[in-house]
C-alpha cells in the first residue's frame, strides 16, 4: 500500500481515474489531492494519529509501470547495499547469471563504462550524505567539485567532456582505467578542504564562506 503525497506525482505511477477507498466512488487525481488537502487542514489536533487516520482513508495500491524500479527493489537492496564500487558490480554480475535480465545487463554495462573516479566519489558522497545535514552536504559538494575541477588527482572530468562534448567519439581513456587502481587514499583527496577555505575565517562549517573571483558566497 502507498500514500499519496500532496503535489507529488511519481514517474512511475500511472496518471489516471483513482479509486478511494469506497469502491463505489472514484475521482481525478487532482480532485482527489484537493479532498485530502481540505480533510487535513480541518485537523484540529497535534496528535499523529488524526492526520494518519485520514492518510490511510486514501492509501492505495500504486499502479506500478512494468519497467518500474520498485519492481526490482529486492534487486537493487541486495546489490547496492554493498560495501565497494567492485563488490557492488560482482554482485550485479551474479544476479545476472542467476536471473538474466536487461535491466542488470544495462545497469553493469554502465557502471563499466564510468570513470572508477567518478564512481567511487559518488558511492562514498552518498554514503556520507545519509547522516549529514543540508549544510554538511553543500560544503562536501563543493569541496569535491573544486577538486574535480582542479584535475590534481584525476582529469576524467575534461576527459569526459572532450568524448561526449568535444570530439564525440565517446571512447573516453580513464585515469585510473580500472576501479582498483583508484585506490581509497585518491578517493580522499575529493573530500578534503581547499585553499579557498584554508584562508577564510569562518568559526563554523555552517558558516563557511567561498570565495568566487571577486564576491563571496555565505551559506
Amino acid at each position: 500500500m502507498a500514500v499519496i503525497r500532496l503535489g507529488d506525482e511519481p514517474d512511475n505511477i500511472e496518471k489516471k481515474s483513482i479509486t478511494t477507498s469506497d469502491p463505489l466512488t472514484s475521482s481525478t487525481w487532482d480532485e482527489r489531492l484537493t479532498a485530502l488537502e481540505a480533510d487535513l487542514c480541518e485537523v484540529r489536533s497535534s496528535d499523529p494519529i488524526f492526520a494518519s487516520t485520514i492518510l490511510d482513508a486514501y492509501t492505495q495500491k500504486p499502479d506500478l509501470k512494468q519497467r518500474s524500479a520498485y519492481h526490482r527493489l529486492d534487486v537493487i537492496d541486495r546489490c547496492f547495499s554493498k560495501k565497494t564500487v567492485e563488490e557492488i558490480l560482482s554482485a550485479l554480475e551474479r544476479e545476472a547469471t542467476q536471473e538474466p535480465n536487461d535491466w542488470i545487463s544495462t545497469t553493469i554495462g554502465a557502471l563499466k563504462k564510468a570513470s572508477p573516479a567518478s564512481l567511487k566519489i559518488a558511492l562514498r558522497s552518498i554514503r556520507e550524505g545519509r547522516f549529514q545535514g543540508v549544510g554538511q552536504c553543500l560544503i562536501r559538494e563543493y569541496r569535491m567539485v573544486c577538486h574535480v575541477m582542479k584535475g590534481d588527482i584525476s582529469k576524467d572530468f575534461l576527459e569526459g567532456c572532450r568524448a561526449i562534448l568535444i570530439d564525440k567519439d565517446r571512447s573516453p581513456k580513464w585515469k585510473p582505467w580500472r576501479l582498483e587502481e583508484m585506490k581509497d587514499s585518491m578517493v580522499e583527496q575529493y573530500f578534503k578542504k581547499v585553499e579557498e577555505e584554508e584562508g577564510s575565517k569562518a568559526s563554523t562549517k555552517e558558516e563557511l564562506v567561498f570565495f568566487y573571483d571577486l564576491k563571496a558566497v555565505k551559506w
